[in-house]
């Protein structure tokens, strides 16, 4: 692993939040690799134990609850990047099919983008390199009637990710200081774990990167 290390992510630190899911684990092998700390958090200590064998140090602990990842900020010293991974699909059967149930099933995954980066906001600005990034889907440009609910979601989740950039832009202007934090949206159509972690090493490779979908 060691041979892998990259300057501009060795000892970052990475929070995954609501990491137990093949995603969660391919960017905490990648990041690990690269020289990162990870945290890795999950509300099951069976389903972390894979991500702790893969060099990450595990909490248990709620990525929709702002409550939990608040007390989660006050334990970890620095981050300089924060990934909700809660995330899930349910959809089809035309805009009919689009039932409150599914909605409801959904909205965990705007709760943890909420939670976490108002949680964690204070810490990502302190960062010499902030970045709070999240996956969103290209069903945000082009919607489905089968995918309404879902894509709902993630547009909802998009625009209060923008509003982080925006943030970051605004606290380093009335700061008199350089912008150092930035908020990324990763599209994807089909969510690949692989491809997923080579994009969040890219986090570092500008500073900051463009605080847009990218």
């Amino acid at each position: 692993m060691a041979a892998h290390t990259d300057e501009r992510l060795s000892d970052r630190t990475v929070l995954l939040a609501g990491a137990t899911s093949a995603s969660g684990l391919a960017a905490t092998r990648a990041l690990v690799a690269a020289g990162a700390h990870v945290v890795a958090t999950g509300r099951s200590t069976h389903r972390l134990q894979e991500l702790a064998d893969a060099g990450a140090q595990v909490v248990v602990a709620d990525a929709t609850s702002l409550e939990e990842m608040t007390a989660l900020a006050q334990r970890i010293d620095a981050v300089d990047a924060v990934i909700p991974l809660v995330g899930g699909w349910r959809g089809g059967g035309g805009l009919a099919g689009q039932s409150d149930e599914d909605f409801a099933a959904l909205l965990p995954a705007l709760d943890a983008v909420r939670a976490t980066s108002r949680a964690f906001d204070d810490a990502l600005r302190a960062s010499g390199a902030g970045r709070f990034a999240i996956v969103s889907s290209t069903a945000v440009g082009r919607p489905l009637a089968g995918g309404a609910n879902y894509a709902a979601v993630k547009a909802a989740s998009e625009a209060w990710a923008r509003a982080v950039a925006q943030g970051y832009t605004k606290a380093a202007r009335d700061a008199a200081e350089p912008l150092r934090a930035a908020a990324v949206v990763f599209r994807a159509k089909t969510l690949d774990p692989e491809a997923l972690a080579a994009r969040i090493l890219a986090l570092w490779m500008t500073t900051p990167p463009p605080s847009t979908t990218g």
